[in-house]
């Protein structure tokens, strides 16, 4: 596991527990969406994994009608160019 439910919450500036689920959901899909994307499992000693994963969870949790597609224009060139990094990247990568 890369995020923590409240490490998240805290980024993307959400209290309360009305929207825990979504963003549970929203995590989950950020970690797997890294890893198959890149074809490593990180874990959260990774620095740019965990900044990879806030960047996309903000993305889709503000512009939930796109979650699942590509991400939206604004985050897409930092999106890329992390996965780029990540990709050839073994710290904190850990053998799934």
């Amino acid at each position: 596991m890369i995020l923590e439910l409240n490490e998240t919450k805290e980024w993307i500036r959400v209290d309360g527990t009305e929207e825990d689920s979504i963003i549970s959901t929203i995590i989950g899909a950020a970690e797997e969406y890294l890893e198959g994307a890149t074809g490593k499992k990180f874990d959260d000693t990774n620095h740019r994994a965990k900044i990879f994963c806030l960047v996309l969870v903000t993305d889709w949790y503000e512009n939930r009608d796109l979650i699942g597609s590509k991400p939206s224009e604004k985050v897409r060139f930092s999106i890329q160019s992390m996965l780029a990094q990540l990709q050839y990247s073994t710290e904190g990568s850990v053998t799934p």
